[in-house]
């Protein structure tokens, strides 16, 4: 007997149409390609669902409506319906979990401090008194705003609309540090075609925060949450996940040949082997 159809498989079926949140501008994990379509890790993972989709529900040519998603923008989108799958670079946290669901966790990233000038920072407490940049809507930046009023910093915060915003406030000297996923810090200096060693950049070794990275489901349709972690445990079973990682991160990357060279962390290794959606960050240390 085939399991029970919630709202979203419903839907779906009835307007033959899944509507999928990318960012247009957040590589290796969703970003636009020479020809602007949507592509990246966390991309190909929803376009593996998708295509389990088509299965299920005998819809071979299912329409996917692409529609391009901010920091600001994503969670409303995915708790008023608008859409179906948000696969982008969102945190899976306990907050956020009250409006919306995740999926099984799919990247493991950490909150470092990124400066420049070969000044070495490895807490916000270093920073006391000067411009701190983050960008809006993530928790980056509300990890920033709770450090800063608990010890008292007196740091000034700088938001950024996006990432690659933000990264031009430290760049231009307007702050002093960018707090972010360390694997995006290393994506945006690899795209202005600089290094950490050249351009005098470092990242601090201590993280503040573990982000489990996860995909964005309706709150309220538990069956297609289980349909979504199906895909995905069957790539971590499969081993294809292994391949599918090692494409956006330790190869050359479109449209520009990037290669960010990062090699699968522990903390996700550990999540593959035993997948977990719990958005305790003591889970993943």
């Amino acid at each position: 007997m085939a399991p029970p159809e919630g709202p979203t498989l419903n839907r779906i079926r009835q307007t033959g149409v899944v509507v999928m949140g990318y960012r247009p501008a957040s590589l290796p994990f969703s970003y636009l390609d020479a020809q602007l379509k949507p592509i990246g890790y966390t991309v190909e993972l929803c376009d593996r669902i998708i295509a389990a989709l088509r299965v299920r529900l005998k819809l071979p040519d299912l329409e996917v409506r692409r529609v391009a998603v901010g920091s600001a923008t994503r969670l409303p989108m995915v708790t008023n319906g608008t859409l179906d799958l948000e696969c982008g670079i969102t945190t899976n946290t306990a907050e956020r979990a009250r409006s919306q669901a995740f999926s099984v966790t799919i990247f493991v990233a950490e909150t470092k401090l990124m400066t420049r000038d070969g000044e070495r920072v490895q807490s916000l407490a270093d920073l006391r008194g000067r411009p701190v940049a983050s960008t809006i809507g993530t928790t980056s930046i509300q990890t920033l705003a709770r450090i800063n009023e608990q010890q008292q910093l007196g740091i000034r915060i700088v938001a950024g609309l996006d990432d690659p915003d933000a990264f031009q406030l430290l760049r231009s000297g307007r702050a002093q540090a960018f707090l972010m996923d360390d694997v995006l810090l290393r994506s945006l200096l690899a795209q202005q075609g600089g290094s950490l060693s050249a351009d005098g950049y470092l990242i601090s070794e201590r993280a503040l925060t573990v982000e489990p990275y996860a995909i964005g489901l309706n709150r309220d349709d538990p069956a297609f949450k289980v349909l979504v972690d199906e895909v995905i445990t069957g790539l971590f079973r499969s081993g294809e996940i292994a391949t599918i990682y090692r494409r956006w991160f330790e190869s050359p990357l479109p449209p520009n040949g990037i290669n960010l060279k990062m090699p699968m962390s522990a903390a996700f290794r550990r999540v593959v082997a035993q997948p977990t959606d719990t958005p305790d960050p003591e889970h993943y240390r």
